[in-house]
């Protein structure tokens, strides 16, 4: 299991560890007698019961009929799920492809009823034309060797979209003015691109803003991330996909939120800009 710098993933590592501890010791075991009992060197049982290491499923199996508590397994491997989904990478959530990459986000989008996106590098997914994704993913499906799924991707995300349209939720966008001028697909696509943001900027249930480049900005761009109702927020990071949901941190999310919305630009300030990029376009 990859380690995160986040706490989220981190504490949910510390859980399962301090569980396994726990049984250990209610069965009357040291670690060393559990190491013995499970076949292993006393350094593994060590490191798993401070958290250094992560326990396989198998090792849990073993670690539960070795303590006796068969009856906990389950729920143990359950656990560890959870704290390996935290902290993916991309290389290992795409690897089935980018089409199960897409749908397998699909479930939290559609239970979700507030969700609030930043993006400093992209034009959020929700927003984007076809075409855009098309060219994002296209450049990912070949910078990182992936299987050509990319039209099948692509009409996955536009599944999501619908939830735009046809769903319950409000939604809020915000992007670094330089989302709007350094695009992917060259002129033709992000002149189509920056068309489609105007028009989904007006509808009702959205607020679309765009944050001013300026010399004298008192919070900086930071990375792009969802948050999802107040339960969840998933930052996309250049090494992989990271799942927050200590509230603690959520609620940190949520005011760096808030902070740049103070600084964005909506409703006609927010079109000139785009107007102003897409002229630049030529």
């Amino acid at each position: 299991m990859a380690i995160s710098a986040s706490s989220s993933a981190q504490r949910a590592r510390q859980a399962l560890a301090d569980r396994l501890a726990e049984l250990c010791r209610d069965a009357g075991l040291t670690g060393a007698d559990l190491a013995g009992r499970c076949g292993w060197s006393r350094s593994k049982s060590s490191r798993i019961m401070n958290a250094r290491t992560a326990p396989s499923a198998e090792d849990i199996r073993v670690w539960c009929e070795v303590c006796g508590v068969q009856d906990q397994t389950e729920d143990l491997i359950a656990s560890l799920r959870t704290a390996e989904g935290m902290w993916v990478e991309w290389r290992r959530m795409e690897r089935p492809g980018l089409k199960r990459a897409q749908e397998s986000r699909l479930p939290l989008y559609q239970r979700t009823r507030r969700f609030r996106s930043y993006s400093s590098w992209l034009v959020p997914g929700m927003i984007q034309t076809p075409s855009y994704t098309e060219a994002a993913l296209r450049a990912i499906q070949r910078r990182r060797g992936l299987a050509d799924d990319v039209s099948e991707a692509v009409a996955a995300r536009r599944e999501r979209q619908r939830l735009l349209y046809e769903g319950e939720g409000r939604f809020a966008f915000l992007v670094e003015e330089s989302v709007l001028r350094s695009g992917v697909g060259g002129a033709e696509v992000m002149a189509e691109q920056l068309d489609h943001l105007k028009a989904v900027g007006s509808l009702p249930q959205v607020s679309l803003g765009v944050v001013p480049m300026a010399p004298d900005r008192d919070r900086w761009p930071a990375e792009g991330f969802w948050i999802f109702d107040v339960a969840q927020v998933n930052v996309e990071l250049i090494s992989g996909y990271l799942t927050i949901t200590q509230p603690r941190e959520v609620a940190a999310y949520a005011q760096a939120f808030a902070e740049l919305a103070e600084l964005a630009v909506h409703g006609a300030s927010a079109r000139a800009l785009m107007d102003k990029a897409r002229d630049s376009l030529g």
